[in-house]
């Protein structure tokens, strides 16, 4: 063990950390009994009443019509919220807890939520013990052989925490809201990004815009007069699946691999080889579709084929590839054209009032769009393509961003790795 550090029932951790009951640092209160609160007393944009479902990673997501009237929350007035209280769900998930922060005072705590009530302890660090895996595993085995986790007063108080001197939990809670403050900038940057791609796409591709240097009539074609749309591989059950590749196996791709329009391999099965003919193999620049799904939302939903990772896939019964086959028509510019407003639109339509959530290929070849030049559709698929690289680019600096922030609590949560001048620290303890 490096020198400075213990072994506690909480794991390794600094010498100077206490470990104790989190109710010899806070008290606690259950939220009101259905008895008090009745589906009668809510109304829309009242006061809000804070349940689980409204925790989400650390932040309160209200909702407009579970709130209750002011002489409501004033009658229940024992369960408002304070600034630098936490509200944690007692019920179901365990582990959704937030801090309240100014503009939240006076909320109320929901019948499936508890309040605690930090005293000589920093909220946010707790909240950030108390969302961790470990605390979540302790709460869960208090709960063993009850039909439901349920968190009661009782294991709260109990929970053996890690507890740093006050300084370093302010620290530590600092440092891991900057993280998150990072990360939400990114995820505003995304967003805007991907509103501007939508806007973009719903001038270029209706020729509301035209890049430069463009001009002449559009044309409006089916998609079945510049492509085909192919059939999945049908496959009897298991005995045609294999657990991995072998020699007698093709990669299959199926409804789960096609997400936010981009095909992903993370998850694929293995398909009999001689179950494939040989236009079912899928080739870059095909636009994968989910043909059928038990979710009407889910049908429709498609993705640019370009996977280079030198493996031949193929796709499921449940699935389509349109393949072009025009040379007048270039495959990117007919793959935005699967996520725009009037395609989704057209599948929604299609599917609507009727209980079989499937298409046929002939649903999308009798599609029919307005198509530019081949150069100038070149052109405005080359000004999409770059607008998603940099979506892209994003969104792998905010996957990293993630994995780091998640490096850093259990670094800092254990105190592998210390913010603070530990010798200063002692010293301004000891003096």
């Amino acid at each position: 063990m490096k020198p400075g550090y213990k072994l506690t029932e909480v794991g390794v951790i600094p010498e100077d950390w206490e470990v104790a009951p989190l109710g010899k640092y806070a008290t606690f209160r259950t939220g009101p009994f259905g008895s008090a609160l009745h589906q009668a007393d809510y109304i829309s944009n009242g006061i809000p009443v804070i349940n689980p479902m409204h925790i989400d990673d650390g932040t309160i997501v209200p909702s407009e019509t579970m709130t209750v009237s002011a002489q409501t929350a004033n009658a229940l007035s024992d369960f408002k919220l304070k600034s630098g209280e936490i509200v944690i769900g007692r019920r179901g998930d365990m582990g959704r807890c937030a801090v309240i922060r100014e503009g939240q005072a006076g909320w109320l705590c929901g019948t499936g939520s508890m309040i605690i009530r930090p005293a000589d302890a920093n909220a946010d660090y707790l909240q950030r013990i108390l969302s961790s895996r470990r605390v979540i595993t302790a709460i869960e085995n208090a709960s063993v052989g009850t039909t439901m986790v349920n968190l009661n007063q009782g294991t709260l108080s109990g929970l053996k925490i890690q507890f740093p001197p006050l300084p370093e939990q302010t620290a530590i809670a600092t440092a891991l809201s900057d993280m998150d403050a990072l990360l939400g900038g990114l995820d505003r940057l995304i967003a805007k990004k991907r509103a501007i791609k939508q806007a973009t796409m719903q001038q270029l591709l209706t020729a509301q815009t035209r890049l430069p240097g463009f001009s002449g009539e559009w044309e409006v074609k089916q998609l079945g007069n510049v492509g085909k749309c192919l059939r999945g591989v049908s496959y009897h059950g298991d005995t045609d699946l294999f657990p991995h590749d072998t020699e007698k196996s093709k990669r299959l791709l199926r409804s789960n691999n096609v997400q936010d329009a981009a095909v992903v391999t993370t998850d694929v099965q293995f398909v009999n080889s001689i179950r494939v003919a040989e236009h079912q193999f899928l080739q870059e620049g095909d636009v994968l579709i989910c043909m059928a799904n038990g979710s009407k939302a889910l049908v429709g939903k498609a993705a640019y084929f370009d996977v280079t990772d030198g493996f031949d896939y193929t796709f499921g019964a449940f699935m389509g590839a349109f393949r072009i086959t025009d040379d007048f028509t270039h495959n990117r510019f007919a793959f935005y054209l699967f996520q725009t407003w009037a395609y989704r639109q057209y599948i929604a339509n299609l599917l609507a009032g009727s209980s079989i959530n499937n298409l046929a290929p002939s649903s999308i070849e009798s599609l029919e769009f307005e198509f530019p030049s081949i150069e100038e559709q070149t052109a405005i698929a080359a000004v999409l393509s770059d607008m998603d690289a940099e979506i892209t680019a994003l969104e792998t600096r905010r996957n990293k961003t993630r994995a780091l922030k998640q490096a850093m609590m259990q670094e800092l949560l254990t105190g592998r790795t210390r913010l603070v001048d530990t010798a200063a620290m002692q010293g301004t303890i000891v003096g």
